[in-house]
């Protein structure tokens, strides 16, 4: 009888099946466990796909952090150094999968759309004994699972780190009080540069202008608050938006949808 892994192991586990799948939950016994905690910096063989049903998942890595709300899905791909905290997620699944079928995957941590279908292959997914050889049914369903991974839509929740220690200084700074009524030139002076210089960098270190990161930052903020309980209100006045409205619509611009509806699509877990 083939001895069972613990949810490391099979992370780190380079034999045995090409997809294994784990349901979660905050019970002790859980071989996924979620609830609410901290995973320090670390790195897993297999490629990770995971979603949690409610709560929050923050995940950072040396170039960026992003979020996962529920019912959207967390991809990192294999031997991709990350440290994760995990906020009040009683439910969720986890996928784990080996690098020679990560291929034609993502390249870099990403937030994806999931679709009924994957929630519901995943959900069959999780009841096979994930020590045995896959038989040419669930081998066809790991295929579609690939496939609806691959062509999944990313979600715009990824907040890119500067790597020059100047703008990291800043964007530490703006994190810390992202509501904060500072100018581009007062936000440059604490890296001893021009507001100029700050915007002429940072979009060339990260890919986003200033403007663009600075609400990506009020939006990794707010969704971090809204996911623990906190009401738009509170949220947009802690930001300093003149009425909750107006927060509504920057956040109606950036992710499609306003917050209640963003938080609450796509539910349903194994």
């Amino acid at each position: 009888m083939a001895i069972m892994k613990s949810t490391t192991d099979f992370s780190e586990w380079l034999e045995g099946p090409e997809l294994i799948a784990l349901s979660g939950g905050d019970e002790a016994d859980r071989e996924y466990r979620l609830g609410t905690r901290e995973y320090d910096w670390h790195r897993h063989a297999r490629a990770q796909l995971f979603c949690v049903g409610n709560g929050l998942i923050h995940v950072q890595t040396p170039r960026g952090s992003w979020l996962l709300p529920p019912h959207r899905a967390g991809y990192v791909p294999p031997d991709t150094p990350h440290r994760v905290r995990v906020s009040g997620a009683l439910s969720g699944w986890s996928v784990y999968l080996l690098p020679a079928r990560c291929g034609l995957l993502p390249a870099q941590p990403c937030v994806l759309a999931i679709t009924p279908l994957l929630q519901e292959l995943v959900r069959r997914a999780a009841s096979w004994r994930p020590d045995a050889p896959h038989g040419p049914e669930q081998q066809r369903i790991a295929a579609v699972i690939l496939d609806e991974i691959r062509l999944a839509p990313r979600e715009a929740l990824h907040l890119p780190m500067p790597s020059d220690p100047r703008l990291q200084r800043i964007a530490r700074a703006m994190l810390a009080d992202p509501a904060a009524d500072r100018s581009a030139d007062e936000w440059a002076a604490l890296g001893a540069l021009s507001g100029r210089s700050l915007r002429r960098r940072i979009q060339t270190d990260t890919g986003m202008s200033f403007s663009r990161w600075r609400q990506q930052a009020q939006l990794v903020w707010a969704m971090e608050r809204l996911a623990s309980g906190r009401t738009v209100a509170q949220v947009s006045d802690a930001l300093g938006y003149a009425s909750p409205s107006n927060f509504i619509a920057m956040f109606r611009r950036a992710l499609g949808a306003p917050p209640a509806q963003y938080l609450s699509a796509h539910g349903g877990e194994p």
